[in-house]
């Protein structure tokens, strides 16, 4: 499969590894549009979304595919933390890590998938290694990433035939994640991070698989990664 002409939306693609999608998308000949709350990069097409917002979600899908008369593939990166122990983080908060990271994602390939049936085109869910393994003081991240986890491996049995499906689980990279957080909870600065452009390169590699061939589940990190296995 070729991504030239294909339409694409990736969730989260302002920043960061979704901006790194867009990018090598775009770079295969992909029209890919973002859904995300921050400004986009010059020249790429986006849509404002709070993907906490469900409703607000599934509406942006369903124009964005309209518009283009079809859609290819969504890749699902939007991602958010708010580290503390479950009784310090105030319950707005910890509740919209769960809403932007796990119900955001299925809101957005619920109404993607009409489209997706049609297109026999694929999704790629952006989980992570904290989705596999629980650590203290990231109760609200490990749930969603976990979920996203749980939600995939579902999709793929529901799926299988119609829409491809990968699960895509990133190590730590060089991205502006950590940068707002308090010293503890960021990575030390000696630490080994990935380029999001190396990791948005194993996104093309599942989205350009042929017919009858899928990339199940994908594991990228540098060879020092603490939170893998």
């Amino acid at each position: 499969m070729r991504l030239e002409g294909k339409t694409l939306i990736v969730t989260g693609g302002a920043s960061g590894l979704g901006a790194a999608i867009v990018a090598a998308t775009a770079g295969e000949g992909a029209r890919p549009t973002i859904l995300d709350v921050q400004p986009p990069p010059p020249g790429a097409a986006a849509e404002s979304v709070d993907l906490a917002d469900t409703k607000e979600a599934e509406e942006a899908v369903r124009r964005i595919a309209s518009s283009a008369q079809g859609l290819d593939a969504v890749v699902t990166c939007a991602g958010i933390d708010r580290p503390g122990r479950l009784d310090e983080v105030p319950t707005d908060e910890w509740e919209r890590v769960v809403a932007v990271n796990l119900l955001g994602t299925a809101a957005v390939i619920r109404a993607a998938l009409p489209w997706l049936r049609r297109s026999h085109g694929r999704i790629v869910t952006v989980a992570s290694t904290l989705g596999h393994r629980a650590v203290s003081d990231a109760s609200a991240y490990c749930a969603s990433k976990f979920g996203v986890v749980g939600l995939t491996r579902a999709l793929t049995a529901e799926l299988q035939g119609e829409v491809g499906v990968t699960l895509l689980t990133p190590g730590g990279m060089h991205t502006a994640f950590f940068d707002d957080r308090d010293a503890r909870y960021r990575p030390p600065a000696d630490a080994a991070l990935c380029d999001p452009r190396d990791v948005a390169d194993t996104v093309v590699l599942a989205l350009t698989q042929p017919p009858g061939c899928e990339v199940r589940e994908l594991v990228v990190t540098c060879p020092t990664e603490t939170s893998w296995p």
